[in-house]
C-alpha cells in the first residue's frame, strides 16, 4: 500500500505514540493502560488508512473527464464561471468523507494555466455556498480544445489543501493533483455541451470513474 507524502510524519507520530503506549502498559500492568494502548493503535491504524494513496488505472481519452475524487456525487448544476473558463459551466460537486481516499488527480489531459488560492471560510463543504466562500484551491487546464476547472473545496474539519499544480506544466489525466486533509469536496467545471455520464448520488473513485465527456 502507497501512501500520501503528506502523510508520512502524521503516521509516523501516531506509531511512535501508540508503540510508547503499549510500552507503558507493559511497565504499569494496568488493564486500563492496556485499554489506553489499543485505542492509541486503532487511532494509528486509521491515520494510516486516511492517507493511502492507491495507484489508480482506468479508461482514458481526450474527450473524457474522470474524477478527481473518492466520493459521492452530490450536485450536478450550470452556473457561470468567471475566474478561468469565463462563461457558463456544468459543474459536477464531489463530497469526501473520512473514509474515502483524499488525494485528488487530474481529470484531463492538458496544460495548466491557472491556479488560484482563495482564503476563505470553513462551512460544511456538501453546501453550495462552500464552492464560492470556502477555503479553496482553482486549478484550470487547457486541454487544446476545451477549458476544464477543478476547485478544491475546505470543509468543516478539512484545514488543509495541498495542490502539487504549477502555471505552465503539462499535466496527464489520472496524474496525482494533490491531496485535502480530513473531509472536504473537490469541484468540476466543464463547458457547456459536455455529456455528463454519471448521476447523482453516484460513489466515485478518482482516476477510474468517467464523469463525462466534452463536446466533439
Amino acid at each position: 500500500m502507497n501512501f500520501a507524502r503528506e502523510g508520512l510524519l502524521f503516521i509516523a507520530i501516531a506509531a511512535v505514540v501508540a508503540i510508547g503506549g503499549f510500552g507503558f502498559a507493559i511497565t504499569r500492568r494496568s488493564w486500563g493502560l492496556w485499554l489506553a494502548a489499543l485505542v492509541l493503535l486503532l487511532l494509528a491504524l486509521w491515520v494510516a488508512y486516511f492517507f493511502r494513496d492507491p495507484e489508480r488505472i482506468g479508461e482514458r481519452g481526450p474527450s473524457l473527464v474522470v474524477s478527481p475524487a473518492d466520493g459521492k456525487l452530490i450536485m450536478i448544476t450550470e452556473v457561470d464561471e468567471p475566474g478561468f473558463i469565463q462563461s457558463p459551466t456544468v459543474r459536477l460537486s464531489i463530497f469526501m468523507n473520512v473514509f474515502d481516499v483524499h488525494v485528488n488527480r487530474y481529470p484531463v489531459d492538458g496544460t495548466v494555466k491557472y491556479v488560484h488560492y482563495n482564503k476563505g471560510k470553513f462551512f460544511n463543504a456538501a453546501t453550495d455556498k462552500s464552492s464560492l466562500e470556502n477555503e479553496q484551491m482553482s486549478v484550470g487546464i487547457d486541454t487544446g480544445r476545451y477549458r476544464v476547472l477543478v476547485r478544491q473545496i475546505a470543509g468543516l474539519i478539512a484545514r488543509r489543501i495541498v495542490t502539487y499544480s504549477k502555471a505552465g506544466e503539462k499535466v496527464k489525466q489520472g496524474d496525482r493533483m494533490g491531496i485535502i486533509r480530513f473531509g472536504s469536496r473537490v469541484d468540476v467545471f466543464l463547458p457547456i455541451g459536455s455529456t455528463v455520464r454519471s448521476k447523482l448520488g453516484d460513489v466515485t473513485t478518482a482516476g477510474v470513474t468517467i464523469l463525462g465527456e466534452l463536446p466533439r
